[in-house]
């Protein structure tokens, strides 16, 4: 018997218009939509599909914005007849999946989320630091590239092993910029993630 997954997505997902054609079509979208907005205080479906990209990806914007669109698509679906036998999520992806299964009500959710989002940001302030993914099959080489970046009081770590392919590094952004550019020097796949601070590390 065949049995159905939802894997709910962490920041970096977030993107300007994101939510657009789920509230043009679907009551249930915009009521979530509303529901968000006034535990907020503030038009938070205006700041997804009108708002900037920079201020969609402080951390306090973007995860109640994630999982926002998260819990709307959950309820479409729902809707739909469509039902999960399990859920899970990548970080902030958890709590969007204990939350559409029940485990906190989606408008306290909202309100955990931008706090935690503000607690985050509080940490690191604005692009002083940075997320890249990385393609390779070589742990101990990216691992060890990483300890030759981190000096002078700056850091970059291993914060996510996704896969055996791929790898997240995080830390100070000159230490992350400077492992990115030794992977690409080698050729090896290297993507910068949409966030605002260096989640996942020390």
């Amino acid at each position: 018997m065949e049995k159905r997954a939802f894997l709910f997505s962490g920041q970096g997902a977030q993107y300007v218009g994101m939510g657009k054609r789920i509230c043009e079509k679907s009551k249930t979208a915009r009521e979530v939509f509303d529901e968000a907005s006034e535990a907020l205080g503030y038009d938070l479906k205006k700041m997804c599909l009108e708002g900037s990209k920079e201020e969609l990806t402080l951390t306090y914007h973007a995860q109640p914005a994630i999982l926002t669109v998260s819990t709307a698509m959950y309820r479409i679906c729902l809707e739909e007849g469509i039902r999960p036998d399990i859920m899970a999520g990548h970080s902030l992806g958890e709590i969007s999946a204990l939350t559409c299964a029940g485990g906190i009500a989606f408008r306290d959710a909202v309100r955990i989320v931008r706090k935690r989002g503000e607690f985050m940001q509080e940490a690191v302030p604005v692009d002083k630091g940075r997320m890249i993914a990385a393609g390779t099959r070589e742990a101990e080489k990216l691992e060890e590239i990483c300890k030759n970046a981190s000096r002078e009081g700056r850091k970059a770590v291993i914060s996510n092993y996704n896969s055996r392919t791929q790898y997240v590094v995080s830390g100070d952004k000159k230490a992350v910029e400077e492992v990115a550019e030794k992977l690409e020097a080698e050729g090896i796949r290297v993507s910068y993630l949409n966030v605002s601070a260096p989640f996942h590390s020390p």
